[in-house]
């Protein structure tokens, strides 16, 4: 799926550099708002979906090779945090919607969770 049918099916709003979305296509998503967490278990190439604005979801996104990060909620992140990401061509979206509902709107559309090494 690329990031402008994502972006439409969740009614998101792009507020990066480049709007251009649909020259990035996803497999996968993970959602979380510890960094800890997205740095375990996140793999290259996953979309991440968040509530947390602060500037280190730009810098985790860029250590992990996230393409794009969408916030929750309605949340807009902090401008040094949407200035980083303009400055590393890496695309913000905004939604209104919950993280439960952003996610299952993409799954219910085809989109996969991240695949877990680790059996509990």
């Amino acid at each position: 799926m690329n990031l402008q049918e994502i972006a439409s099916l969740l009614d998101a709003k792009c507020i990066s550099n480049d709007c251009d979305l649909s020259g990035i296509v996803i497999d996968h998503a993970y959602a979380c708002d510890l960094m800890s967490d997205v740095l375990a278990f996140c793999t290259p190439g996953t979309l991440l979906l968040t509530g947390l604005t602060n500037v280190q979801i730009v810098r985790t996104a860029q250590m992990l090779d996230i393409p794009a990060v969408i916030f929750v909620r309605g949340k807009v992140p902090l401008e040094e945090t949407i200035q980083l990401a303009k400055d590393n061509n890496l695309p913000i979206l905004l939604t209104n919607h919950t993280l439960f509902e952003a996610c299952g709107i993409l799954y219910e559309n085809g989109m996969k969770p991240i695949v877990r090494d680790r059996e509990i």
